[in-house]
């Protein structure tokens, strides 16, 4: 049952995370790793939503600050502080977020359409919302994340380094 855009009513497997007191989730599928945070080089005009880059295993990747594309409040990193690592238009970039707590798997029955006032051009990244045991999470929709001017900002970036 087609619910929206770029969503199925189906069984997913999500990793789980915070900002605040939210919780988020992103298929698994489009994860391709999880690591601590890191120190991060700060790139010089670059958009408040990318808060660095950062050397993964030889590979320097963009690091996106979800908070500040999700309008939260910037919050120092610490120990529970992670990077969720992800490929975006074949370019390899990190989510960092405030703590990744768990992967789950969350029934089809549990998923439930973005209601009509939170949908807009500014959250299409919300895909829909999960009810797991009284947690409302919101599940996102990795293809409007970034916008295609972000996008392009990052890729521009990138072929500075």
């Amino acid at each position: 049952m087609e619910t929206q855009k770029n969503f199925t009513k189906e069984q997913t497997k999500q990793v789980i995370f915070t900002l605040g007191e939210e919780e988020f989730g992103l298929d698994i599928m489009l994860v391709n790793a999880i690591e601590k945070y890191t120190d991060l080089v700060h790139v010089p005009n670059a958009p408040t939503y990318i808060r660095g880059i950062m050397n993964l295993r030889g590979d320097v990747i963009p690091v996106y600050s979800l908070r500040k594309k999700f309008g939260l409040s910037e919050k120092s990193a610490d120990d529970n502080t992670k990077l969720i690592i992800t490929k975006s238009n074949d370019i390899l970039m990190a989510y960092e977020v405030d703590a990744v707590k768990e992967i789950i798997e969350i029934p089809a029955e549990s998923l439930s359409e973005t209601p009509a006032i939170v949908k807009s051009v500014n959250t299409a990244y919300i895909q829909c919302v999960a009810n797991v045991n009284g947690r409302m999470i919101l599940l996102l929709n990795h293809n409007g994340i970034l916008s295609s001017q972000e996008q392009e900002n990052i890729e521009a970036i990138m072929q500075e380094q």
